[in-house]
C-alpha cells in the first residue's frame, strides 16, 4: 500500500522503515491538518500521531483523494472523528498496548526528579554549587499515591509503586481484579484523590474525563500535593491548576502533555518566543517540569508501534480480522 505518514521525526522514520513489510511509504513532517491533508493525495493509508487532525473536514479531502485506511502509532484517538470515519467505511486502527511500562517508567521519572529536586541539583553542579538548600524531598515509602485509570499504563504504574512500598489507592470505572490483588484500594474520585501525596493520571481523553481535574477536584486534594500527567493534556483544567500551585495548594507539578501542546511539541521552539500565556507561567514555575511528550520513547516502544502499525496495514489488506479496530458504540 502507499501510505502517507504525518507527524515523523528521525525516529519514526528509523522504526517504520526498519520494520517496514514492504510499503511504500511517504514521511511527512508536517501535521495532519486540512491545509496540509492535500500531501496524501493518491495514499491508499495514512498514518497518524497524537497531535494530527482528523475531523470531517479532513477525512472528506482524504476520502476523495483515495483513503481507505486510517492506522494511529498510538493508543488515544480523542484527535480523530472516528464515528464519521465510521460512516464513510473507513477503518480506523491503532495501537492499544505498545508499551505500557515505557509511560509508567517516565511517570515515575518526573516523580522523583521532583521531590528529590535533582534536576535543579545537576544544574547546580554545573556550576560549582554544591549547596544542598533547597533540595530537602520526602521519602515514597508508605506515602499515599492517586492512581487516577488503571488500563495497561495504569496498572505497571502501580506495579513500580509497589515496588516503592507506597501506599496505593485508585480510581477507574472499572477495577482491575490483579490490582486489588497487589493491594491497590478502589475508591470514588473525590476519596481517591482526598490525602494523597501524589496524584497521577493514567487515563485517556474522553467526554466524560475532559477537565477531570479542575477547580472542585482542586478544592479536595491535600494541600501540598505533587500532580502528574502523562496522558492527555485536557484531563487538566490548566487554569484552575496555575491558581492552585500559585496558592500552594498544589505542591509540584510533572507534564508530560499540554492541552494545547500540538503547537510546540515535537518542534524546536527555542529560537522562538512562546505565544501561550499559560505555558510561559508553567515554564516558568520553579515547582514545575515539563517534558514534551517523551514519555512513549523508548527502543521498546517504538519497536512495538512499528510491528502492530504494520500488522494493522497488512490485516487490512489482506482481509483478515481487524483486531485493534476502534469501534464506536452507538
Amino acid at each position: 500500500m502507499k501510505i502517507a505518514v504525518f507527524s515523523t521525526s528521525q525516529y519514526d522514520e528509523d522504526f517504520l522503515s526498519q520494520h517496514n513489510t514492504g510499503h511504500q511509504i511517504i514521511f511527512f513532517k508536517v501535521s495532519l491538518s486540512e491545509d496540509s491533508a492535500v500531501l496524501a493525495a493518491g495514499c491508499e493509508a495514512i498514518c497518524i500521531f497524537v497531535n494530527d487532525i482528523l475531523n470531517k473536514q479532513v477525512l472528506d479531502k482524504l476520502q476523495q483523494s483515495g483513503l481507505k485506511l486510517v492506522v494511529l502509532r498510538c493508543a488515544g484517538f480523542n484527535n480523530v472523528d472516528v464515528q464519521y470515519a465510521t460512516q464513510l467505511q473507513i477503518p480506523v486502527l491503532r495501537v492499544p498496548a505498545y508499551s505500557p511500562e515505557a509511560v509508567a517508567e517516565h511517570a515515575m521519572a518526573l516523580i522523583l526528579t521532583l521531590n528529590r529536586k535533582t534536576h535543579k541539583a545537576y544544574n547546580r553542579v554545573r556550576e560549582g554549587n554544591f549547596s544542598l538548600e533547597k533540595l530537602m524531598g520526602i521519602n515514597l515509602y508508605q506515602r499515599k499515591v492517586a492512581v487516577i485509570g488503571t488500563g495497561n499504563i495504569g496498572q505497571a504504574f502501580c506495579r513500580i509503586l509497589k515496588g516503592f512500598g507506597c501506599h496505593i489507592k485508585a480510581h477507574d470505572p472499572f477495577p482491575s481484579v490483579e490490582m486489588k490483588e497487589l493491594g491497590v484500594e478502589y475508591g470514588s474520585l473525590d476519596d481517591t484523590l482526598k490525602d494523597a501525596d501524589v496524584i497521577s493520571l493514567h487515563c485517556p481523553l474522553t467526554v466524560d474525563t475532559q477537565y477531570l481535574i479542575n477547580e472542585h477536584c482542586l478544592k479536595v486534594i491535600k494541600p501540598g500535593a505533587m500532580l502528574i500527567n502523562t496522558s492527555r493534556g485536557g484531563l487538566i483544567d490548566t487554569k484552575a491548576v496555575i491558581a492552585a500551585l500559585k496558592s500552594g495548594v498544589i505542591g509540584s507539578l510533572g507534564l508530560d502533555v499540554y492541552e494545547q501542546e500540538s503547537d510546540f511539541f515535537f518542534h524546536d521552539c527555542s529560537e522562538l518566543i512562546i505565544q501561550d500565556e499559560q505555558l510561559s507561567q508553567l515554564i516558568s514555575f520553579p515547582n514545575v517540569l515539563i517534558t514534551g511528550h517523551q514519555g512513549f520513547l523508548t527502543q521498546e516502544a517504538m519497536t512495538e508501534i512499528a510491528k502492530v502499525t504494520f500488522d494493522n496495514i497488512n490485516a487490512f489488506q489482506a482481509g483478515s480480522p481487524l483486531l485493534n479496530r476502534i469501534e464506536i458504540k452507538g
